[in-house]
């Protein structure tokens, strides 16, 4: 592996903009828009960012910045993100001009079946631990996918290891711990939820997450983790097959087997992730892209369609008409999503049907401007996270969405590994009746979806955020309030959201509205019949946004971040 000093400026870099969050989580906002003329990065961590820029400046592609970034999240985000988690990518390639969308979501284990937790007197799947862990890890084989085909097709690829080295570096020496990783960590060993928090009851977790004397690193203290170091080495030097056909998904599978859980070494083996059609609708004249199911960017692209049959600019944004619809669309969506939404290997979904102009315009048609839907049946059609974005100075452009899942995932560190395992597969239904109910070698209801804007063709916007149901929310959002209402891409991130639903582990299911919007508009929802719930000013109640925007004339990048996290848009 080179040994290569991080460059001056993008020191500097970091320095601001370590600073600059610190005020930002503070509830300071008022970012400016990041502007560069060649590359661009956004990503939910400011030392991700500086090392997908650093590998944009050494000649890499967007791909691999978008891997250096998926892998430095994995280190220094270890409560949202990991090897151990999942993945979803769009990529656009400048020289096919074409959008490819990749699957990095892991199945069930081949013996992981309902009579297994039924048999250990399980009704619903344990949200924790090992029995939790019953999907392969999917993110590294997205890597080994997405590499492949930008060394391709793409050309100027940097090696793996140089691609890795600046995660290997935070894993091996170590990163300071954020504000934000120290309040998720005391939250983790809140000892009043035994199920869902309460995690140092896993030795693994404690060896790893916590000081020896059991107490949480605090902001600006190092966290080092040799293991993961060793799992990324081997993952620099001997590709990322070795994650699933080596030693690592040995070690994997064995620790998960010795604790009662169902994955084998033949699972992690005989996995794969996919190539797949992008799905796409029409908005006010650009094509909206996203993954299929297994994701439900179905329902991202849903409510776009539903809101292309409103006059957003009339309404005004900012007024209850706005919320208002906003929420009413989502819950038409979210009813085709629930109704539908599984592994699409399993049950045929009719996705060109439910976002066909014919379906979104019958959609609309049940929104009733005065009152809000107490319940949404589907028409007949006839969860933590991070999201980033990059565009290189050849054009190519990469929106990526990664997670375990919950905050800390199942909670549990694969023995030897580093690896954080996910607990995705505890979505999973054990009612036979339900679309999304468990079958051995399948995929789970994910909700994890990277989204793209194209104009004539060419990559214009690129989005996504972190926030389980809160995702296809917060897109609408962000579309509407740079596309209907021309808001800068900074101002569209900072400007208040909401979120219709639940959080995992909330009981109510609730309207959440960030407390700047005006009193008066949360009354007047109110009336209409909106469960309201005010909630701080900025919050990551309602997820961490990233966006890039690409001038066409210009080709000028303009990237954002979002403050309610830690992240930076940086670029060259």
């Amino acid at each position: 592996m080179r040994i290569n000093l991080k460059k001056c400026t993008t020191l500097l870099l970091t320095t601001m903009l370590c600073f600059s969050t610190l005020s930002a989580t503070a509830g300071a906002a008022g970012r400016p828009t990041t502007m560069a003329p060649n590359g661009i990065v956004t990503t939910p961590h400011y030392l991700a960012s500086a090392a997908a820029l650093e590998v944009l400046e050494d000649g890499g592609n967007a791909v691999d910045a978008a891997i250096a970034a998926q892998a430095a999240l994995a280190v220094v985000y270890p409560h949202y993100t990991g090897l151990g988690g999942d993945a979803f990518w769009l990529i656009y390639n400048a020289k096919t001009k074409e959008v490819k969308a990749l699957n990095a979501s892991g199945r069930s284990g081949e013996k992981t079946t309902i009579d297994f937790y039924k048999q250990k007197g399980f009704d619903v799947i344990p949200s924790r631990g090992y029995l939790a862990a019953n999907t392969v890890p999917g993110t590294v084989s997205g890597w080994g996918e997405a590499y492949k085909y930008a060394k391709k097709s793409m050309g100027n690829s940097m090696d793996l290891d140089n691609v890795l080295e600046r995660a290997i570096q935070y894993a091996e020496k170590g990163y300071p711990v954020t504000p934000n990783q120290e309040s998720w960590t005391k939250s983790a060993i809140d000892t009043k939820d035994k199920e869902l928090k309460n995690l140092q009851r896993f030795e693994t977790f404690r060896k790893t997450f916590l000081k020896p004397n059991g107490e949480p690193y605090k902001a600006g203290e190092i966290l080092v983790q040799k293991d993961l170091a060793n799992t990324l080495k081997t993952i620099a030097d001997k590709g990322t097959d070795a994650f699933y056909k080596g030693n690592i998904g040995k070690k994997i599978a064995a620790d998960i087997q010795a604790n009662g859980g169902s994955l084998t070494y033949n699972d992690f083996a005989n996995h794969k992730a996919d190539w797949v059609s992008p799905i796409s609708v029409d908005y006010r004249g650009y094509k909206a892209y996203n993954v299929p199911p297994n994701s439900q960017g179905m329902a991202s692209l849903s409510i776009l369609n539903i809101l292309n049959n409103f006059d957003l600019k009339s309404m005004g944004e900012g007024s209850a008409d706005y919320y208002h619809v906003m929420v009413e669309a989502t819950k038409q969506a979210f009813a085709d999503r629930d109704k539908w939404l599984t592994d699409p290997e399993f049950v045929k979904i009719p996705v060109d049907q439910l976002l066909s102009k014919e379906h979104g315009k019958q959609m609309a048609e049940r929104i009733d401007m005065k009152k809000a839907a107490e319940a949404v049946k589907p028409l007949d059609p006839k969860g933590d996270t991070v999201w980033l974005g990059i565009v290189d100075k050849d054009g190519n452009a990469v929106s990526v969405i990664q997670s375990h899942y919950f905050d800390w995932g199942a909670g549990v560190v694969a023995k030897d590994t580093g690896v954080l395992l996910q607990n995705r597969g505890s979505f999973f239904s054990l009612d036979k009746s339900n679309i999304n109910h468990l079958e051995p070698k399948k995929r789970t209801f994910h909700t994890l979806n990277p989204a793209m804007l194209l104009k004539d063709g060419k990559p214009y916007m690129l989005y996504g955020t972190q926030g389980g149901e809160g995702q296809p929310q917060t897109q609408a959002a962000l579309v509407t309030r740079f596309v209907d209402f021309g808001f800068s891409v900074q101002d569209a991130i900072e400007a208040p959201r909401w979120l219709h639903g639940r959080n995992w582990g909330d009981s109510a299911n609730d309207l959440k509205m960030e407390g700047r919007i005006p009193q008066s508009v949360m009354d007047e929802l109110v009336r209409r019949g909106h469960p309201v719930k005010k909630i701080d000013n900025y919050t990551d109640q309602v997820g961490q946004s990233g966006m890039i925007v690409i001038e066409p004339k210009t080709n000028v990048k303009f990237g954002g971040a979002d403050p309610r996290g830690e992240g930076a848009s940086i670029g060259y």
